[in-house]
C-alpha cells in the first residue's frame, strides 16, 4: 500500500480525479460515496457544489451539510472518496448513516477501504461527532470488513423497501 493523506477537493487534483471518475465510470458499478456521481465535467461547479455542501449552503431541505475528502497516494494518484454527514436524518439514520466512502476498482483489496475509514473518523472526531454510524449492504462482505476493523459494533440491520438489508454499525471516536 502507497502512503495516502486526505485531500480536500480542489482544482489542483482536475487530472488525477476525472481519471478516477472515469475508472469508476467505465466499471459499471453504483458511484459510493453518492459524491462521485456528481458530474465533474463543470470541475469548478463540481467543487464549489461540494464547498457549499459542507456549509449547508443550496442544499436540500432534507439533507445534511457533509464534507467531502478524496483519498491521494504520495504520487498524487486518487485512490478513493469519502464524504461524512454532519449529522443524520431519519433515512440516514436507518440505511445511510454518517461515513460513505469507495476505492477506485483498481486500488481495492490492498487495505485502502480500511485506511481511508479510519482516517475519515479522526475528521468527524474533529466534527465534534463522538458516535458514528456506518452503514453496509448485507452482501458487501469487503464493506463490512472494514467497519469491523475499525471497530465497528453491530446495531439492529434495516430492511429497505426494496428488501434490501442495511447492516448498521456504531464507532465511537
Amino acid at each position: 500500500m502507497k502512503k495516502v493523506f486526505l485531500a480536500r477537493p480542489s482544482i489542483d487534483y482536475q487530472d488525477e480525479y476525472l481519471d478516477f471518475y472515469e475508472e469508476w465510470k467505465s466499471s459499471g458499478e453504483s458511484f459510493v460515496p453518492w459524491v462521485v456521481s456528481k458530474d465533474p465535467s463543470d470541475f469548478e461547479g463540481m467543487i464549489r457544489f461540494l464547498y457549499e455542501n459542507e456549509i449547508g449552503e443550496h442544499i436540500p431541505g432534507s439533507w445534511v451539510p457533509s464534507s467531502t475528502y478524496w483519498l491521494v497516494s504520495d504520487d498524487m494518484r486518487v485512490i478513493g472518496a469519502v464524504n461524512i454527514r454532519h449529522g443524520l436524518t431519519e433515512q440516514l439514520f436507518n440505511s445511510g448513516g454518517h461515513i460513505g466512502y469507495g476505492i477506485r476498482s483498481s486500488e481495492r483489496q490492498k487495505g485502502y477501504a480500511t485506511k481511508l475509514l479510519a482516517m475519515a473518523l479522526e475528521k468527524t472526531k474533529e466534527l465534534g461527532i463522538k458516535k458514528v454510524l456506518i452503514v453496509c449492504d448485507e452482501s458487501n462482505i469487503a464493506s463490512e470488513k472494514t467497519i469491523l476493523n475499525n471497530g465497528g459494533i453491530p446495531d439492529t440491520s434495516f430492511t429497505e423497501e426494496d428488501g434490501n438489508v442495511v447492516k448498521r454499525y456504531w464507532i465511537e471516536t
